[in-house]
């Protein structure tokens, strides 16, 4: 494998709790971020780091995204910092996003398998088949 897993939302809120460096990466677009909301940090103190592993509107791949987490980071590299999970809407991005990191030197990279809204249901909906949302962990909407 070329990451280090893939964790539920549950158990990356569990490693977010746990380890002090643990870091949550979203990578979905400014849009979701606006629309549908981000994953609230703030009882943990910690903020989610806003990435986008694509870019909206065009959804190229962002070719500057591994110099754009380094700099997010602090620029932090490598065993120096905690896990990063990675989050997207279903799992997918989120994947590639770890996959990326994890070719750039970050030592453990987990991808947040069911993601902020989780799989679509028997009529196309989401956020009622897995994700962050639906597991009940907190996540706020400007």
């Amino acid at each position: 494998m070329n990451y280090a897993g893939d964790i539920s939302p549950k158990q990356a809120w569990e490693v977010l709790a746990q380890e002090p460096g643990a870091v949550l990466v979203d990578v979905r677009t400014r849009p979701e971020w606006a629309f549908v909301g981000i994953p609230d940090l703030a009882n943990l103190g910690k903020k989610t780091v806003l990435l986008s592993w694509q870019n909206f509107p065009d959804m190229a791949i962002d070719p500057d995204f591994a110099a754009k987490l380094k700099a997010q980071l602090g620029g932090a590299q490598g065993a120096s910092v905690g896990p990063l999970l990675f989050i997207c809407r279903s799992g997918a991005r989120s994947r590639s996003a770890a996959i990326a990191a994890t070719a750039a030197g970050y030592a453990q990279c987990f991808n947040v398998a069911e993601g902020f809204e989780g799989d679509k249901d028997g009529a196309s909906h989401r956020g009622q088949r897995g994700g962050w949302k639906f597991a009940g962990l907190p996540w706020i909407q400007d």
